[in-house]
C-alpha cells in the first residue's frame, strides 16, 4: 500500500477541515517564533544593560563593603589588581563610591557619588554612551558632572547649571564644592536615575580627600564563552583577601528571574500548542469516524494495523509539514523587521524591570532556539494528539467497522 499517496489524498478529502487545522498550526508556530525572539531580545537587552552599564560580570570589594557600604572600606592596591587582571585578559576598572547631598536652587536630594577612571572604565562599561543630553565626563573638565535624569528633574537643573555637592570627607571634615552639569543620562536603573552623580576619579578624590585605593573594581569577561564562575575564581586568585562576587551573586533575584523567564517560554509554548493539539485530536477523530467503514474494508483486504497507524500518522505529518513551511515563511519578515527596527517603547516611558531600565527600542534577537523550541514543541504536541485516533483506527475490528453505521 502506498501510504504517503493515500495520506495525501485523505488530507484533501475534507479540504475545509484540513485548511483550518493547517491554518491553526501555522498561526501558532509563527506567533511562537516571534514571541520567542522578542522574549530573548528582552532578556538579552536587560542582561546587557545590567552588565555593561551597572554591574560588570564580576565585582571586587573590601570584605566588609557589601554588608556595610562605607567610604573607609576600600580595596587597597586597586591599581595593581586592575593591572594584573588586564594582564591575564580580563578588562577591569576601579570605581570610587560615596554618598552625599546634591542641591540646586531651592531643591536638594540624596546623591550617590561615583568616581570614574575615564581611561579604564571605557573598557568595562558603556555608560559613557548613554548620555541623553550633553556630554560624558572629560578629564579636562574636573568640575563637570553627569547626573541621572530623575535627579535632574528633582533638582530642576539643566545642562550648564550649577550643582552643589555636600558630604563628609575621608578625614572627617566637611566636603563641599560647586560643579557644573555637563551631561544627563538616559534611564540606567532606578538608583542611578534618582541619585547618580558621576565625577572623574580625580575630582572624587579631591572632594572626599580620599587616598589611594577604590571601593569597587568592575571586571568583564573577554566574551560570553568564558565561564562566569571560572572568571570569578581567577579574579579571586589575583585579588586575594578581597570579596569577589559574580553579578549573579550580587543580584540573585534578578538572575533567577532571567533564568525563569527563559523557562517560561516553553511553558507558554505548551499552553498555546495544547489548544492546537485539541483541535488536531478532534480533526483526526472526526476523520477516523467518517472513514471507519473504509478502514474496516482496508483491514479486511489485508492491511495491517501498523500500516493503518502509519497512514493516520502520515496524514498528520503532511499537515504539520505544510504548517511548518507556511509558519516559518510568515514569521521570517516579522523577525527581520523586529530585529532591525524593533518596537519603540519611548512613547510608553520606556521599560524597566526590577529597577533595570531597558533600551527604548525593543528588538528581537534571533537564535537557533527561536526556531527549534517552537518547532520541537509543536511536533511533540501533534505527535501526542494524533496518537489516540491512530491507535483507535489501527485496533478497530474489520467486521465491526464494516457494519458500523
Amino acid at each position: 500500500m502506498k501510504i504517503l499517496r493515500m495520506a495525501w489524498r485523505n488530507v484533501w478529502r475534507n479540504r475545509r477541515r484540513s485548511l483550518v487545522t493547517i491554518a491553526a498550526m501555522t498561526l501558532a508556530l509563527s506567533v511562537m517564533v516571534l514571541y520567542s525572539a522578542m522574549v530573548e531580545g528582552y532578556m538579552q537587552g536587560m542582561e546587557r544593560n545590567l552588565l555593561a552599564l551597572e554591574l560588570g560580570d564580576v565585582q571586587i570589594h573590601h570584605p566588609d563593603y557589601q554588608d556595610d557600604p562605607s567610604l573607609y572600606a576600600r580595596v587597597r592596591g586597586a591599581a595593581a589588581i586592575v593591572d594584573a587582571l588586564s594582564a591575564i585578559g580580563y578588562p577591569a576598572a576601579p570605581r570610587l563610591l560615596g554618598g552625599g547631598l546634591a542641591a540646586a536652587r531651592q531643591a536638594s536630594a540624596g546623591a550617590s557619588l561615583r568616581g570614574i577612571d575615564l581611561t579604564r572604565d571605557a573598557d568595562v562599561s558603556d555608560i559613557g554612551k548613554h548620555v541623553m543630553e550633553g556630554r560624558w565626563l572629560d578629564a579636562s573638565d574636573p568640575a563637570g558632572v553627569v547626573i541621572g535624569r530623575r535627579l535632574a528633574h528633582t533638582l530642576g537643573v539643566e545642562l550648564g547649571d550649577e550643582l552643589i555637592l555636600l558630604g563628609q570627607a575621608y578625614d572627617g571634615s566637611m566636603a563641599n564644592d560647586l560643579y557644573a552639569v555637563r551631561g544627563i543620562l538616559h534611564g540606567i536603573s532606578d538608583g542611578t536615575d534618582r541619585a547618580g552623580v558621576f565625577l572623574t576619579a580625580v575630582a572624587f578624590r579631591e572632594f572626599f580627600a580620599f587616598p589611594d585605593g577604590a571601593h569597587q573594581i568592575i571586571v568583564r569577561r573577554p566574551d560570553a564563552l568564558h565561564d562566569l564562575d571560572t572568571v570569578a575564581a581567577r579574579t579571586g586568585e589575583v585579588a586575594q583577601g578581597m570579596r569577589v562576587e559574580t553579578w549573579r551573586q550580587i543580584v540573585p533575584i534578578l538572575a533567577s528571574m532571567l533564568d525563569s523567564a527563559r523557562g517560561l517560554i516553553v511553558f507558554v509554548f505548551l499552553i498555546v500548542y495544547i489548544a492546537i493539539g485539541i483541535l488536531i485530536l478532534n480533526a483526526m477523530l472526526m476523520a477516523v469516524f467518517e472513514r471507519i467503514r473504509e478502514i474496516g474494508v482496508l483491514k479486511a483486504l489485508g492491511v495491517s494495523p501498523l500500516q493503518v497507524l502509519l497512514l493516520m500518522a502520515s496524514e498528520a505529518a503532511i499537515q504539520t509539514l505544510i504548517a511548518l513551511c507556511l509558519g516559518l515563511a510568515i514569521a521570517a519578515p516579522g523577525l527581520i523587521y523586529l530585529r532591525d527596527v524593533g518596537i519603540d517603547m519611548g512613547a510608553m516611558g520606556g521599560m524597566s524591570t526590577m529597577g533595570v531600565a531597558m533600551d527604548p527600542i525593543w528588538r528581537a534577537v534571533i537564535t537557533p532556539a527561536s526556531f527549534s523550541q517552537p518547532i520541537v514543541t509543536l511536533l511533540v504536541i501533534v505527535g501526542i494528539a494524533v496518537l489516540y485516533p491512530a491507535i483507535k483506527a489501527a485496533t478497530i475490528q474489520p467486521i465491526e467497522a464494516i457494519q458500523h453505521r
